[in-house]
């Protein structure tokens, strides 16, 4: 570190600030005085001067300069915004704010003691960081905390040690900075196990002169053997570090003596070729021991980390490790992502910017816990991106992991199957929210339950919006197949009748219909329905194809939706499904999907794709055993849409129509007739419209939307 820093003066003559540009340095040093801040600098003045050290050796670039430092003098943002008036700079808000929100999962941390989720909580943080820079200024930060953590009282350097080996250590590991993650790991180590690491220290001294002794000649005999092949190579010995030292100790069950790769080398070259060219003079020179070697070149880490391990008998018969890279891939496995990450500059960052962004977060996002061995830490990185997932707290700073859209039932679901069945109301940061309410990330939710399980089924109703986790509609069904064949068979009659009623189908003959969902009678379909194996829409849908298909000019039937005029074009359905080119496409059986619903596509091996609703237990299945055959799929356009009359029976009151057709507007159909007979007798309104829909799903969605506002009586199709 550079001299001591006892005033903000000197602190403002550090490189690191130097580097800024001339306004900014100018704005800060009129800030200093204004706030009246030259006179001292609070206890933490070397933890900031060390921070900004660290960034300026990771490479960060002027905003992330200036965002630490603001972040460490609070009382310089101010002055400094009324200095800088009308020239802000770009990005600096949204590091600042993020430095601000990780406080929230540091205090979560604390709140946790040792409950052990803190995967959990680092996948918070990165959910709640807008801009992923901040992630590299908290652990500049941590890491001068760390080396400053000696004069803190003992509770609190445990509870900062660890804070470092739960969060920052495991995070400067996904990004690859070994220069931050072996230090980090180390100072973690040394005050969570003092007596541990002061032993590996003291066998490390002792044997530290024939180590080194032993180390001098291998690289000796190194360096004249790729020298005699004619290859530039730079070869030195590899540091050990203590916790990696244990670590290994504790994996392999083996003493500090019986450690081969305490003896380490690494040899470092101009090219790729020049790599595996030293290996092969590294075990023409020595017997090379085959279980140790590892190409990270042909298969880099998740993290990015390249280069060629192996390790050989050398000298004297004992085992020595021995690393060949490019310089490089030195420099970015010294530095990780800092060393080729072009920070932003500017107000935009453009394609590539934003693909490395959405890399940055798949790295920072892959599973493992800090606290076990290195192949768990940099892991397989997770399928969804970390803006996929949502991270809401329990009331004791639990966090639960949920899909994007995910409700408070989806919350309670995935605390236990028990508190979902139970629910019946939930507050969300203190407020009484409905079942439906999706959740944000940080939300700290509250669940309300009664003594006994009664979920319901109409929260498994797509349309109502109570569950988007596949998972948690699994649990409620589980919950009704449970449930005597009587009251299914109730239920199922009940819910399929009143979506009927509301389409003007309920006279059908349902005999076609069963059949169509594999059910071996009417009543079957009832249950289908009733355990949501069948939505009442789709069985709406298939009863109106089979009426269309069935009619005559001169017969009775069912009203239909009817298409707009429109030029046939043969050989086009009336949907289709993008993403996967000119293959072979049909609906599933199994689950019926209709235009609307979310859908993903299955490869078969000879009737091309078949298109699954996104929840299909059978889907589900195929895609466990055989993922790699599983495509991205989206409903085409439906040629227009389906005209449809619609009445609705209400209350006659104020603004009663424009919340009708603002309702409308919001699920995308259009009007294009409306009529309206009032009574005044009785108070009510009968009104008549014509609507153009896209299909069969958004039809029965909109209609329940209308029967829900306030003093409406019913809705349904025109029969």
């Amino acid at each position: 570190m550079a001299s001591p820093v006892h005033d903000i003066a000197t602190l403002l003559q550090r490189p690191a600030v130097q580097g800024l540009p001339a306004p900014v340095r100018r704005a800060l040093a009129e800030a200093a005085t204004e706030a009246g801040a030259q006179d001292g600098m609070p206890d933490a003045a070397e933890v900031l001067a060390d921070t900004l050290d660290t960034l300026v050796t990771l490479g960060a670039d002027a905003d992330v300069i200036l965002a630490a430092l603001l972040h460490g003098l609070p009382a310089l943002q101010p002055a400094l915004g009324r200095i800088m008036a009308g020239k802000q700079v770009p990005g600096l808000a949204d590091l600042l704010e993020g430095q601000v929100a990780a406080a929230q999962v540091w205090a979560l941390h604390a709140e946790q003691a040792r409950s052990g989720n803190t995967e959990g909580l680092r996948r918070l943080l990165l959910a709640i960081v807008r801009d992923l820079r901040v992630v590299t200024i908290l652990l500049a930060r941590q890491l001068a905390r760390m080396r400053a953590a000696g004069a803190l009282p003992e509770s609190e350097r445990q509870a900062l040690a660890r804070l470092t080996r739960d969060i920052h250590a495991p995070l400067a590991n996904r990004l690859g900075i070994w220069q931050l993650k072996w230090e980090l790991e180390d100072l973690a180590f040394r005050y969570l196990q003092p007596q541990v690491y002061k032993q590996i220290a003291t066998q490390l001294d002792e044997k530290r002169l024939g180590r080194e002794r032993y180390i001098g000649e291998v690289i000796d005999a190194l360096r004249a053997a790729l020298a005699e092949h004619g290859i530039r190579a730079e070869v030195s010995g590899r540091p050990k570090h203590i916790y990696s030292i244990w670590r290994k100790m504790q994996r392999k069950q083996v003493g500090f003596d019986e450690l081969y790769d305490l003896r380490a080398v690494r040899i470092a070259v101009d090219d790729v070729a020049a790599c595996y060219a030293a290996l092969g003079i590294v075990h023409a020179l020595w017997v090379p021991i085959p279980s140790e070697f590892d190409d990270y070149i042909a298969r880099p880490k998740a993290n990015d980390y390249r280069s060629l391990h192996t390790a050989v008998v050398g000298p004297e018969g004992r085992t020595v490790e021995v690393q060949i890279r490019t310089h490089e891939m030195h420099a970015q496995a010294e530095l990780g992502v800092a060393a080729h990450w072009k920070y932003k500059e500017g107000k935009g960052g453009g394609d590539a910017f934003d693909r490395k962004i959405a890399w940055m977060r798949r790295l920072l996002d892959g599973a493992g816990d800090g606290s076990v061995g290195e192949g768990s830490l940099a892991g397989e990185l997770d399928a969804e991106l970390v803006e996929d997932r949502i991270y809401a707290l329990t009331p004791k700073g639990e966090v639960v992991d949920l899909p994007r859209g995910g409700t408070v039932l989806d919350f309670a679901y995935h605390v236990h199957t028990m508190v979902g069945h139970r629910t019946r109301g939930a507050k969300v940061n203190g407020r009484i929210v409905p079942l439906n309410h999706m959740l944000r990330s940080g939300d700290r939710v509250e669940i309300m339950t009664s003594k006994e399980p009664e979920p319901r089924r109409d929260w498994l109703l797509q349309a109502n919006g109570f569950l988007a986790s596949g998972r948690s509609r699994d649990k409620v069904r589980a919950w009704f197949h449970k449930l005597d064949r009587a009251r299914n068979l109730q239920a199922g009659r009940e819910l399929l009748d009143k979506e009927l009623k509301r389409l003007g189908l309920h006279h059908a003959d349902l005999t076609g219909a069963a059949k169509k969902f594999h059910a071996d009678s009417v009543e079957e379909l009832y249950i289908q329905v009733a355990l949501g194996d069948v939505g009442p829409h789709q069985v709406g849908r298939a009863l109106h194809e089979e009426q269309r298909a069935a009619a005559e000019p001169d017969a009775v039937s069912l009203p239909v939706l009817r298409p707009p005029r429109r030029v046939a074009r043969p050989g086009k359905s009336k949907f289709t499904v993008q993403g996967v080119g000119n293959l072979l496409v049909q609906l599933a059986k199994c689950c019926q999907p209709v235009p609307g619903e979310p859908i993903a596509g299955y490869l078969t091996r000879v009737r091309g794709v078949t298109v699954h609703r996104a929840d299909c237990v059978a889907f589900a299945r195929l895609a466990a055993t055989s993922p790699q055959r599983v495509l991205p799929v989206e409903w085409g356009q439906a040629g227009g849409g389906y005209e449809v009359d619609v009445q609705v029976t209400a209350l006659d009151r104020k603004w009663l129509l424009k919340d009708i057709t603002t309702l409308i507007a919001q699920e995308e159909a259009n009007v294009l007739d409306i009529n309206s007979q009032s009574n005044r007798t009785s108070g009510r309104v009968h009104l008549r419209l014509r609507l153009k829909v896209a299909d069969f799903g958004q039809l029965s969605t909109l209609l329940g939307k209308l029967d829900a506002l306030p003093g409406v009586e019913d809705a349904r199709r025109s029969g």
